[in-house]
């Protein structure tokens, strides 16, 4: 769906993505179907995020005829969860990748300014040479996401993307000013951000809703 954000931003414009988040919204879902619609959504986000993969062909032979079919190129792939609430993405992403990889980032926020800060940060030893997806339920303020970039960019790597559920249009243009490189993915475009930095309508504490923690 075409946005004012330009051509690096993609909002979901599907009905089943539109259906599942709907279901998410209503507070009255519970943790085990909420868990499996993060996980279903993101297996649809991520069929439009990997849409530009490098293809190659190989040499096959169909019950009919031998022919050169289209096949990934191999290029190295990465999922990055932003713990907590990202690990719901994950197994949606590895159903239509199995092969990709997965890093870990866990942060912390700092109550007095806010400030996001990593306190762990796992990845494997050539994620410089890897297409990289930081994943995360919302896109709220962006802090979160633009020092995820931060860490990935420190060490080396240079194709970055960001996948979320929801965003807010405050978390996009934070993530745009910092990181302009940086491809959005999101289901949803949802209004503002409340003066408790969380989006409306949104859906929640996306952690709390996926591990029953509230």
């Amino acid at each position: 769906m075409e946005t004012k954000f330009g051509s690096k931003v993609h909002i979901m414009d599907h009905p089943l993505v539109a259906h599942k988040l709907t279901i998410m919204r209503d507070k009255n879902t519970s943790v085990k179907d909420f868990r499996e619609l993060v996980s279903e959504i993101g297996m649809l986000i991520t069929y439009e995020a990997t849409r530009d993969l490098p293809l190659t062909t190989k040499h096959i032979e169909t019950p009919i005829c031998g022919m050169d079919a289209p096949t990934l190129a191999g290029r190295k792939f990465v999922v990055v969860p932003i713990l907590r609430a990202g690990l719901g993405l994950v197994d949606g992403v590895l159903r239509m990748v199995p092969s990709a990889r997965v890093g870990h980032i866990g942060m912390y926020r700092d109550e007095e300014t806010l400030e996001p800060h990593p306190y762990f940060c796992k990845m494997p030893k050539d994620v410089a040479e890897r297409d990289v997806l930081i994943v995360d339920p919302m896109l709220a303020t962006g802090g979160s996401a633009a020092e995820a970039i931060d860490e990935m960019k420190k060490r080396g790597c240079k194709h970055i993307k960001l996948m979320v559920l929801v965003a807010a249009p405050e978390g996009i243009e934070h993530i745009q000013k910092l990181h302009p490189d940086v491809e959005i993915y999101a289901g949803a475009l949802d209004d503002h951000l409340n003066k408790n930095g969380y989006i409306v309508p949104g859906l929640g504490d996306a952690g709390d809703r996926i591990f029953g923690t509230k």
